[in-house]
C-alpha cells in the first residue's frame, strides 16, 4: 500500500501562476489575515496531517470497520473520532469559517488547496466536515442573526455536524416531489414540526460530533405545490438551550444507514422525522425560499464535489504509480538490457501511457479547479467590474469543476486499477477502493447530466446581457480569451506544437458554442442531447489552456536558469495532454453539433 503524499509542486505552481495568489492576498479581505509564508506554512503542516493522521484510516473505514447501525445510533470506528477530534483541536474544521463565529477567514484558494490533500487521503472522512461548511454557508447567507449565533459557532469549530436534507424515496432530482412537511407548532411562538423522511443524507448521523444540525427541505401548509412552495428549516438533534448547553433530542432518528459501493467510512443516513410528535424546526430567510437557500449550500457543496473528482484521481495515480515502480513483469519491448536485468513495469510503453494519461489529466482538472477557487476570491475585489468578471467566471465553470472532474476521476481511477493488473481487481491492493469511492462524485449535487445542462442553457445559451442583448458573452468571451493565446503559443519555438493542437480545440469549442447559441431555442432536445459531450469539450479544452499557460510559464523560468525538473515535467505533461486529448476536440465538437438527432431517433417501443 502506497502512503499519500501531497502534490506541493504543482499545488503551489498553481497557486501562484495561475490562479493568482499574490493578488487575492492583497485584497483587503486578505490583507491582514494570511501572507505567502503562512500559506505556505499551512500547506506544509496539511501535507503532514493528511498524510500521518488522515491517510492510514482510509481502508480502516472502506474494508475493517465502517459506520455501524444500531436502533437509530450510527457508531464509527474509534480510529475515526480520534482523528476528527485531533482535526478540530488543530483549526484545521474552522479553516474555510468567518472569524466573526470563530472561523480563520481563509481564502477559498487556499482552502481549496487544503480540503484536496483531506479529500485525497480519504474523501469518506472528508464528507462530515465538507457538509458541515456546506451548511454553515447555506445559514450564514440567509438565516436570522439568532440562528446564526445560536449554531453557527460549535459548527465552524467542527464541535457540531451539519447536512442538507433534499431528496426523499419518490423525489430525486426532481424536487418537486418533495413530500415532507413543516407545521407552525401551537406551542411555541416561531417553531414548527417537520415530519417525512429524507434520504441520502451523508453523515447524517454519526458520534463524531455532539450534536448535528440538519437543513431540510419541506412545504408549508397550503404552499404553491411547485419550487416556490418549498422551505427550509433549520432542525437540531438536540435543542440547544439558551446557555449554549445541549437539551432534549429532537424527534428525529436515522432509521437506516445505505449499503454502498463506496465511501463505505461515512454514513449515508435514511433520516425519519416526526414519527411522533413532529420534529422541531425554524424558518430560514423567507418561506418560499427554501430551494434558493439550500442552492448556496449546494453550488459550495458542487464545487467541493469536483475536488473530490480531483483529489481521489491523484490518489489513484501516486498508488499506480507506486506499484509500477515496484513490479517486475516481463522484459520491455525494444529493451535488449530488461532481458537479463529485469525492470519494473514503468518501462513498459503501455503503463507509462497509462500512467501519463492519469498524470497530464489530473493536472488539467486541478488547474480548473484551482482557476476557478482563485476567482472566487477575486470576485470580493473592490473594483466593480473585475469583481463582476470573476464572479461569471465561477459561476461558468462551476458545473465544469464538478461534472468534468467526477466523470474524469473514474476513468482515472479505472486507469489505476489497470496499472496494477489482476491485482488491481483484488481488494488487498487498494487500487478498486479509489475506483469505487470516485462513482458516486458523478451523481453527488445533481449529475452529470444537470450540470451539462446548466452549463449549456443557464451558463451559455440562456446568459443574456441586459443592457446589450449579447447571449453566452461570458463563455464566448473566455473562449475568445483561449484562442488569442493559443496563437500565441502556435508561435513558439519551443512550444509550438503545443499551441496549435490547443488552435484546433478552441476553434472546436467556439464552433460548438455557437451552435449551442442557434439551436437551443428552436431545438432544445437535440441541444441537450449534446450538454455532455460539450461539458466534456468545455472541460478539455479549458484544462489544455490552463496547461498550456502552466507550460510556457515553466518554459520562461527553465530559460532564465531554473533547473526544477518539476519545470521539466510540467512541460512533458502538457505535451502529452495536446496530443492525446486536445486532439479529440473537433471529433466531440461534431459529436454535439451532428448527433443530436441520433440521440432522439430511436422510437421508444425499440429501445
Amino acid at each position: 500500500m502506497s502512503t499519500y503524499a501531497a502534490p506541493l509542486n504543482d499545488m503551489r505552481f498553481l497557486m501562484n501562476e495561475i490562479a493568482g495568489l499574490k493578488d487575492i492576498l492583497a485584497l483587503p479581505t486578505f490583507a491582514d489575515t494570511v501572507d505567502a509564508d503562512t500559506v505556505d506554512s499551512i500547506l506544509e503542516e496539511a501535507a503532514k496531517f493528511a498524510s500521518e493522521q488522515i491517510d492510514p484510516i482510509n481502508i480502516i473505514g472502506d474494508r475493517k470497520q465502517s459506520p455501524k447501525w444500531d436502533s437509530g445510533v450510527v457508531t464509527v470506528s474509534q480510529e475515526y473520532k480520534d482523528v476528527y477530534k485531533l482535526f478540530c483541536e488543530n483549526g484545521w474544521h474552522s479553516m474555510p469559517g468567518d472569524p466573526e463565529y470563530g472561523g480563520q477567514g481563509l481564502p477559498n484558494l487556499v482552502n481549496f488547496a487544503v480540503n484536496e490533500m483531506w479529500r485525497s487521503a480519504s474523501i469518506a472522512f472528508a464528507l462530515c466536515p465538507m457538509l458541515t461548511m456546506g451548511a454553515v454557508h447555506a445559514i450564514e447567507h440567509h438565516a436570522s442573526d439568532e440562528i446564526k449565533k445560536k449554531y453557527l459557532p460549535k459548527m465552524v469549530d467542527g464541535a457540531w455536524g451539519g447536512t442538507m436534507n433534499l431528496t426523499e424515496p419518490q423525489a430525486g432530482s426532481d424536487l418537486t416531489a418533495i413530500r415532507t412537511k413543516a407545521v407552525p407548532d401551537p406551542s411555541d411562538d416561531g417553531a414548527y414540526r417537520i415530519t417525512g423522511t429524507k434520504i441520502f443524507i451523508t453523515w447524517g448521523e454519526h458520534d463524531m460530533a455532539e450534536n448535528l444540525i440538519h437543513l431540510v427541505l419541506a412545504r408549508l401548509p397550503d404552499s404553491d405545490p411547485g419550487l416556490k412552495g418549498i422551505s427550509l428549516f433549520v432542525v437540531p438533534k438536540y435543542f440547544v438551550n439558551d446557555d449554549g448547553s445541549l437539551g432534549e433530542r429532537n424527534d428525529l432518528i436515522c432509521s437506516a444507514i445505505e449499503h454502498k459501493l463506496g465511501i463505505k467510512g461515512s454514513a449515508t443516513a435514511v433520516m425519519s422525522y416526526g414519527d411522533k410528535i413532529g420534529a422541531k424546526g425554524w424558518l430560514v430567510g423567507k418561506a418560499g425560499n427554501g430551494v434558493a437557500y439550500m442552492f448556496t449550500m449546494m453550488n459550495h457543496a458542487r464545487i467541493h464535489v469536483g475536488l473530490e473528482g480531483i483529489a481521489v484521481a491523484e490518489r489513484a495515480y501516486q498508488h499506480a504509480l507506486a506499484y509500477a515502480r515496484e513490479r517486475i513483469q516481463g522484459a520491455i519491448i525494444g529493451d535488449a538490457e530488461s532481458k537479463t536485468t529485469p525492470k519494473p513495469i514503468l518501462f513498459h510503453p503501455d503503463v507509462r501511457r497509462l500512467l501519463m494519461d492519469m498524470k497530464s489529466r489530473t493536472e488539467a482538472l486541478r488547474a480548473i479547479g484551482y482557476f476557478a477557487a482563485g476567482q472566487m476570491d477575486i470576485a470580493k475585489s473592490a473594483d466593480p467590474a473585475v469583481a463582476k468578471k470573476a464572479q461569471a467566471y465561477v459561476e461558468l465553470l462551476t458545473p465544469i469543476v464538478k461534472g468534468w472532474s467526477t466523470e474524469s476521476s473514474i476513468d482515472i481511477t479505472s486507469e489505476g486499477v489497470q496499472v496494477h493488473g489482476g491485482t488491481g481487481f483484488i481488494e488487498e491492493t487498494g487500487a478498486a477502493q479509489y475506483y469505487r469511492d470516485c462513482r458516486i462524485t458523478a451523481i453527488y449535487e445533481g449529475t452529470t447530466a444537470i450540470q451539462a445542462n446548466d452549463y449549456i442553457g443557464r451558463k451559455t445559451a440562456r446568459e443574456v446581457n441586459k443592457e446589450t442583448g449579447d447571449v453566452g458573452f461570458t463563455a464566448r468571451a473566455l473562449y475568445k480569451d483561449v484562442a488569442a493565446f493559443a496563437d500565441e503559443l502556435a508561435r513558439d519555438a519551443k512550444l509550438g506544437d503545443i499551441g496549435k493542437n490547443l488552435q484546433e480545440a478552441a476553434r472546436a469549442l467556439i464552433d460548438a458554442t455557437e451552435w449551442a447559441i442557434k439551436t437551443y431555442g428552436p431545438e432544445p432536445q437535440v441541444a441537450s442531447a449534446g450538454s455532455v459531450p460539450y461539458l466534456k469539450l468545455g472541460g478539455i479544452v479549458l484544462g489544455g489552456w490552463l496547461l498550456a499557460k502552466s507550460a510556457q510559464i515553466a518554459q520562461k523560468k527553465l530559460d532564465a536558469g531554473a533547473t526544477d525538473g518539476y519545470l521539466k515535467g510540467k512541460i512533458a505533461t502538457t505535451r502529452y495532454y495536446a496530443k492525446h486529448w486536445l486532439v479529440q476536440a473537433g471529433a466531440i465538437a461534431r459529436e454535439i453539433t451532428e448527433g443530436g438527432p441520433s440521440v432522439l431517433g430511436l422510437d421508444e417501443p425499440l429501445f
